[in-house]
Formats: C-alpha cells, structure tokens, sequence
C-alpha cells in the first residue's frame, strides 16, 4: 500500500475514533472544501475514499489531464489536505545547482546555455549584459510536456519580440512611405519597445513526477538563485532595480524565496516577482513561513488560473489576478493542467507590443462582485503592464481562444465594468467565490 495511503487511513480511523463519544462507530464525512473549519483529518475524506487515492507515482500530468478540472481539482485537494496530517510530505528534493540548467537568450535569439553553478561566469561573457532589463523567467514544469512547452515558448518569444524587436510573424520591412495606419501603428509598437535581456531556468525539467513536484524544496533552491543574484550585482553590477523574477507553478515560491534571500544579504529588493498560478505548497519547513509573499520585491503580483486546482486561492502578492473569478480553471481550459498554464500563456499575450492592456481588471473581494458592477478602486491590467501601486484582490473576463485578453480600449466611461461584454454562460467556469 502507499505509504502515505497507510498513515492517513490510521490517522482518520484514529482521529474518528478519539473525535466519537461511541468509541468511533460512527465517521463523520465532510466536503473537502470544508476543511478550513474542521481540522481533524477524519472530516477531509472517509477512510474508504483515501483507499481508492491512487499511488503517488501514478499521478502524472497525463492523469490530470485526462480528468475534468473538477475531478482533478478533488484529487489535488485530497491529497495536500491529507499530506499535512503530521507532515505527510517533507521538502526533501532538492537538485543539485549543476543539475538546473538554463539560457540566455542572444542578441540573435539564439541560446546561451548555463547551469547555475556557472551562471554568473557565463553572465560575464555577455557584452552590454544588464544595460536595460533583465527578466528571468524561472520554469516551473517539464518541458517534456507538451502544453507546458508550447507555454513556455510564447513567454520566451514574446520577450524575444520585446527586446529585440523581432518581426511579427509575417511581417516584411516597409521601406515605402505609403504604409497602412496598421502598419504605422505596428511600427510605433516596435519602436516603444525596449532593449533587455531574457534569463530562463529550467528547474521544472528536473521535476518528473508528483512526488518531486510536491516535496521540492523551494527553500533551498530559492536560496541558492537568491544568492546567484547577489552575484550578479556585486560582480557584474546589474542594478537590482532593473531585475524582474518570473515563477511558474512551483517555481513561483522559489522565486519569492529568492527575493527574499536577496533582500537578508544586501538588504535592498528586486524590482518585482511576479508569480503564474503558484500552487498550494504540500511541504512545507516546521515553524517557518515559506512561499511567494507580499515583500519578497519591490512589487509582487500573482496570477490565479487554477486557484483550487494545481494553483492556490490564497493572496500572495501587493496584488492578486484571478481571471473569472477564483476557480478550478479558466474559460476554455479543460483540466487543472492546461488551467494553470493559462497564466504562463495570459502573461505572454501581455508581453507582445500593444498587447500590453489585453486585460483590464477591476478591484473587487469576489467575482459576483465584480459581475454585478461593485467593484471598486482604479482599474489596472493584469500582466506586463500592470502598475506597482495597486494593491488587493482584482478580477477580470478572458476569452476562451487566443487573443485570450479583451483588448479593451481606454475611454470615457460610466462605470469600471462598461468595457465588458457579458460572457457566455455555457463558458462559464463554475465559481467558489
């Protein structure tokens, strides 16, 4: 039997039986959702359903996938609730710095390969490194995977674009003096966009499977890129207020650690962290808090695709995104999986000149607010754009599709919610809020 499976199915018949005036004849069965109210193991889940829990090597990506986002989101939940009855989980996977591979992206696009011991050495050899921004883009899942590759690669070409001012796809140079006033304003894009350099981290190859996923050490790992960026500004003298931390999934919490370890060294912060649908962290240090966290930065903003999925619907930044709402997934996502993963493809969408206000979002302490038309404070954007003086909860409406934003003009209007059309109810994912 899993081990795990064992210790919760002793623990509940325990708990039921300390927790029962007739000896525990009788197990109280509760919703999962209920647990914030009820902390005895034996009211998450019955001993019969954690039998039928499947062996932690047999949850996979493909697994989750092949469930609905509500299947799926009731298996996660299972799972991490019964994981923290005694500490079920401990974060003992922790990979080696020369095991973390990762890039640079170059002038021409092309890939300048590191691992984290020799990131700093290979940083060096970069002409004009650090001039401008540097974004490091921290994965958070295997590449392996298709839906997270596919991700992962519109962030890194949106920043390619951005930086280095790609050609959109299709696009030839117009040397004529007759262009379109499309083309005019693609030109304007371009020539708004900035220089800077794109960092990324693979670490979510190194996790192949839910144990490692659930008992990486985000700590320590955080630490060790903390203390490359310390690094990086003492020795190359890239200025931290030009750097911006990007975690997806689990690497969201290594990225707020890795604010936070250079903030204890140098005391100054980084610029911003900004964190794509964190998850629930399933092991955790004993008597210390951990994980992405308002302070980590300068700025810290989180977006939530999946909150009671593979992601959490705790607030962990200055200001928190949930796109419809907190949830199990989003508009047009079929599973936890591709769910989180909207985050990644969300953000990227924002990085792509003039797409930088695809998502207007509204301040409100819950989606039925924000659908009724209450919401309320200063209307922002999730993702590129979003300005560093917003704090709090903010919701918003996607598409389903590609352009997954609004793309919502700024104007004049009535209210904060006139720029928004009514979504379509048979898209509409089901709430928790």
């Amino acid at each position: 039997m899993n081990p795990l499976r064992m210790l919760c199915v002793v623990a509940c018949l325990l708990g039921a039986t300390l927790a029962t005036p007739n000896g525990g004849a009788n197990v109280h069965k509760h919703h999962f959702n209920s647990v914030a109210s009820n902390g005895n193991p034996s009211n998450w889940v019955s001993p019969n359903e954690i039998e039928q829990l499947p062996m932690l090597k047999d949850v996979t990506l493909r697994r989750l996938e092949d469930m609905t986002s509500d299947e799926g989101a009731t298996l996660l939940d299972r799972l991490y609730h019964l994981g923290q009855f005694n500490r079920v989980f401990q974060p003992s996977y922790t990979p080696e710095p020369s095991q973390v591979q990762g890039y640079i992206v170059g002038e021409r696009g092309q890939k300048i390969e590191f691992n984290l011991d020799n990131f700093v050495q290979t940083v060096k050899r970069q002409p004009n490194f650090g001039n401008d921004e540097v974004t490091i883009f921290i994965q958070g899942l295997p590449q392996s995977w298709t839906q997270v590759q596919k991700a992962n690669h519109k962030l890194v070409d949106a920043y390619v674009q951005r930086y280095n001012l790609q050609p959109y796809p299709g696009q030839q140079s117009d040397s004529s003096e007759e262009q379109t006033p499309k083309r005019r304003q693609q030109n304007q894009q371009q020539d708004d966009t900035k220089t800077g350099d794109l960092v990324v981290i693979k670490l979510g190859d190194l996790i192949q499977d839910f144990e490692q996923y659930v008992t990486l050490n985000v700590e320590r790992i955080g630490e060790i890129i903390g203390n490359r960026l310390v690094q990086l500004t003492n020795e190359v003298n890239v200025p931290q207020e030009i750097i911006h931390l990007i975690g997806q999934g689990p690497a969201a919490h290594v990225a707020g650690i890795a604010g936070r370890q250079f903030t204890r060294q140098t005391g100054h912060k980084l610029r911003r962290i900004t964190g794509l649908d964190a998850p629930k962290l399933y092991a955790k240090p004993e008597s210390r808090l951990t994980g992405l966290a308002r302070g980590d930065a300068d700025f810290v903003d989180a977006i939530h695709t999946s909150a009671y999925g593979m992601g959490t619907q705790a607030r962990l930044g200055d200001v928190d995104f949930y796109p419809n709402g907190p949830s199990t997934g989003v508009p047009g996502a079929d599973n936890v999986v591709e769910a989180s993963l909207r985050a990644t493809r969300y953000y990227a969408e924002s990085v792509r000149p003039g797409n930088e206000r695809n998502f207007p979002a509204v301040a409100a302490s819950s989606y039925e607010e924000y659908k009724q038309n209450k919401g309320y404070g200063k209307r922002a954007y999730m993702g590129f754009a979003t300005n560093y003086d917003i704090r709090g909860d903010y919701m918003l409406q996607v598409n389903s599709k590609s352009p997954f934003g609004r793309n919502t003009p700024a104007q004049v209007q009535r209210g904060f919610h006139a720029v928004h059309e009514p979504w379509n109810n048979q898209h509409q994912q089901k709430n928790f809020a």
